[in-house]
């Protein structure tokens, strides 16, 4: 036995090999000089140490990423690249992930404007006599060319380059597709052939179809697994970039998301809805539509191509005059469903933002009981939402019934016609055909021939009247991707407008005084102080509309050192020249001069409203800065918790939780901690010049005036505070000869105070008498006589009782 497992074991490929390549390694190295062993052996010493070292360095810097990723996940913080990009690091699993935000570059912004904002004329969106309006009021959404250029335009942002993301994700995409296709085609084939074998009786060759139908399936299923795994994933990427794209127009230093609403006013007050619902929708709509259009053309393309083959030319000719038919009356018949997916996305939006108003006001609301009147406006909208979605449903109702008929019904029985061709027309039967032609002699055979053929035909036409049936389908699928796609690019348009302050009169006509189109001002950023040049105060309206004016001219100067206060009543336009300096109103004339931003050179606003933002507790003293940005300028929480007594908040760490803590601030802290809390970030950043709008109105007047000289010690000028004008200069020879003046008539009013006294007490006798008819006193009754008074007693009022 022993001996023939030793002749046995050379036969073995593998050890047969290993011999050869042993004998081989070894001749070589007996040819091998010394010198050249021990430069072998040398090179692989290097390799490894070298291959060591890099695999230790490496290793290294991967445990150094991820601590550094779970560090700043519990900050809630990232880090910022040179140009502009962000990481950020997003928990995965038992460790993170680090993803990088690039920024849209501005050149990308120039290139694509054009096809924001000047539209070709053919692509119906202009004219050709004013401006393009947003969106203009002639344009339908609806199977047309403004919607070839609405999508063609998005489109540019979804996929920016063949090298991207988004087009790797599409490539795959479409080989899935096609694979589907492929895996269909084989599946048709493969079940002619099982019914062929189950009619003939031959089991082998039955089961063994079974096995291939079983294994083809499971491959199969992975492939219908895929496409919709990989167009969840184009959804997501479509809509990021999307997102991201918006993001970097609406939040910007152009202040895009406040002139959006507040002087624009081409997308009204959903601009929620347009960034979160349509936005979402839109994406979907896009990825699915793809889809749902790509497999159904190669389907058509494929089994179009092999019913030619196997049916003949007039199955083509037929199968091509039905689909032609078939699109031509589902398209007059079709309801206008983009323009429908429009409107009820914009009702949508109306309902949607009655209830956050609500939120938004609840206090208020409940302060005033009104309850009942809001539940009036939430049922007026809610209704008419409701009768134009059962109008809707309606219309889907009748089309529905008539899709279904012609696309299920009707194809089928033209496909049980076309596939009878071969059998009884086989002169215009194909390949099909001339099988029958050629084999009539052979009719049991030809009879097993035919089942296979019949049902490999079935299955193909079955197969290409659900591909034309979805091709049918999506008629109104890309309808309703009609209406996403205006509305997305009515605020893409919009953001566009805004950011490039793109405002002109229509043509042949001067543009209206104070309006958006007939700003001429300038703002120069960079200089120490604040000054208004012949700047009119101007409250904007939305375009194309004139502001109105509440002063005509308007000239102010604030050096280092000064201070202004600024006071008025109610109505007149205190908090307008904060407004104008922030660059949130336009200048419409005159110069407007100013520090560049935020810093210890720069300039900072605090509205009357404080703003509290979602985070820690820390984030709302060092607002607008991140916790990445005060570690980085190398600011500690000690020196929070010191600002925080500067103001007299200094409790509110321990009160609350820490620095780490999260609530919703807004709620927890009172209207003289919010104030507090806003003097706080102006005390953290110590810029050189303030904007405080009656930032003091809810503390008292001592914690006031502490506030402003700690501000005034930490040298931040300080203005505004509060139809007349009255302009002080704060620290001026005249204003403490004011004060001086005050003092001396208040000394003047308590040298009175003995005679207010005894003037008060001569009153309270005459309340005290009771007179009757006839002149005569009564004594005061008992209860009188019983109840506390006031008496003084060394200066001090003390209560006893009578």
């Amino acid at each position: 036995m022993a001996a023939q497992s030793t002749l046995r074991r050379p036969e073995d490929p593998i050890l047969v090999f290993y011999n050869h390549y042993a004998a081989l390694l070894r001749s070589r190295l007996k040819r091998m000089s010394r010198a050249a062993k021990i430069l072998a052996t040398l090179s692989l010493a290097v390799s490894i140490v070298f291959g060591g070292a890099v695999g230790v360095k490496w290793w290294r810097r991967h445990r150094e990423e991820k601590e550094r990723g779970k560090r700043l996940v519990r900050r809630n913080s990232g880090l910022r690249g040179k140009d502009g990009s962000r990481m950020i690091y997003v928990p995965y699993r038992s460790s993170t992930s680090k993803v990088t935000i690039h920024p849209t570059k501005p050149t990308t912004f120039d290139a694509h404007r054009r096809l924001f904002l000047n539209p070709p004329r053919v692509a119906g969106l202009t004219d050709g006599k004013m401006t393009p309006q947003i969106p203009p009021p002639q344009t339908k959404p609806g199977l047309n060319l403004a919607f070839l250029h609405q999508f063609l335009s998005l489109l540019s942002i979804m996929v920016p380059r063949w090298s991207s993301k988004e087009a790797g994700l599409l490539l795959s995409h479409t080989a899935f597709l096609i694979l589907r296709t492929y895996l269909s085609l084989v599946v048709a084939r493969l079940d002619g052939e099982i019914v062929r074998d189950l009619v003939a009786g031959d089991g082998k060759a039955f089961i063994w179809g079974i096995i291939k139908w079983c294994g083809l399936g499971s491959f199969a299923s992975y492939t219908n697994a895929m496409i919709k795994f990989l167009q969840s994933k184009v959804s997501i990427a479509f809509r990021t970039r999307l997102t991201r794209y918006i993001h970097d127009l609406y939040l910007n230093d152009n202040l895009g998301y406040y002139k959006l609403t507040n002087l624009d006013g081409g997308i009204g007050q959903g601009t929620d809805q347009f960034i979160t619902q349509d936005l979402t929708l839109f994406c979907a709509s896009a990825a699915s539509l793809y889809s749902s259009l790509g497999k159904p053309f190669v389907d058509l393309c494929v089994f179009s191509y092999q019913l030619f083959r196997s049916l003949g030319p007039l199955a083509l000719t037929g199968l091509l005059s039905n689909y032609f038919l078939t699109a031509t009356l589902l398209r007059r018949m079709s309801p206008p469903f983009g323009k429908l997916k429009a409107i009820e996305g914009r009702h949508e939006g109306d309902f949607r933002g009655l209830h956050s108003r609500l939120i938004a006001n609840a206090e208020e609301v409940a302060f005033y009981g009104g309850s009942d009147m809001e539940k009036v406006f939430l049922d007026k909208d809610f209704k008419e939402l409701k009768r134009l979605m059962e109008g809707i449903y309606s219309l889907k109702i009748r089309y529905n019934m008539l899709e279904d008929f012609i696309l299920k019904y009707s194809w089928s029985a033209f496909g049980y016609l076309i596939t009878s061709l071969p059998i009884f027309l086989p002169a215009w039967g194909g390949l099909g055909g001339a099988l029958e032609l050629t084999d009539i002699a052979e009719k049991a055979g030809r009879e097993r021939g035919r089942m296979k053929e019949f049902i490999t035909n079935k299955r193909l036409m079955l197969s290409l009247a659900d591909a034309g049936g979805r091709m049918m389908y999506s008629i109104k699928d890309i309808s309703e991707l009609a209406g996403y796609a205006s509305r997305v690019y009515t605020l893409i348009s919009t953001l566009h407008r805004v950011h490039a302050d793109a405002y002109y009169p229509s043509r042949g006509t001067h543009p209206e005084l104070y309006s958006l189109s007939d700003v001429q001002g300038t703002i120069h950023r960079g200089f120490d102080g604040v000054r208004l040049e012949n700047v009119p105060v101007v409250a904007p309206a939305l375009y194309p509309r004139g502001g109105d004016e509440l002063i005509e001219n308007l000239s102010i100067i604030v050096h280092s050192g000064e201070h202004l206060l600024i006071s008025g009543p109610n109505g007149v336009g205190k908090s307008a020249i904060s407004r104008i300096v922030a660059g949130l109103w336009p200048v419409y004339r005159g110069l407007v001069s100013r520090p560049r931003s935020v810093g210890t050179d720069g300039i900072m606003f605090l509205p009357q409203r404080p703003y509290l933002s979602i985070g820690t507790l820390r984030d709302q003293v060092i607002y607008p800065h991140s916790e990445m940005d005060m570690r980085d300028s190398g600011r500690r929480d000690h020196e929070l918790s010191r600002v925080l007594e500067e103001v007299k908040l200094g409790y509110l760490p321990d009160r609350e939780g820490g620095w780490d803590c999260r609530k919703e601030w807004k709620d927890v802290l009172s209207g003289g901690e919010k104030q507090r809390m806003a003097l706080a970030r102006l005390m953290y950043h110590e810029p050189r010049y303030a904007f405080i709008d009656e930032g003091t109105s809810a503390v008292s007047s001592d914690v006031e005036g502490m506030l402003y000289q700690k501000a005034k010690e930490k040298g931040i000028r300080l203005g505004p505070d509060g139809a007349d004008w009255d302009f002080e200069r704060i620290g001026t020879e005249k204003e403490k000869m004011n004060v001086e003046r005050e003092l001396r008539e208040l000394q003047e009013k308590l040298l009175n105070v003995e005679g207010w006294r005894a003037r008060r007490e001569e009153i309270e006798t005459q309340l005290r008498k009771v007179w009757v008819e006839g002149g005569e006193v009564l004594d005061p009754p008992a209860y009188q006589e019983a109840k506390r008074e006031l008496v003084l007693e060394d200066g001090h009022e003390v209560r006893t009782d009578g």
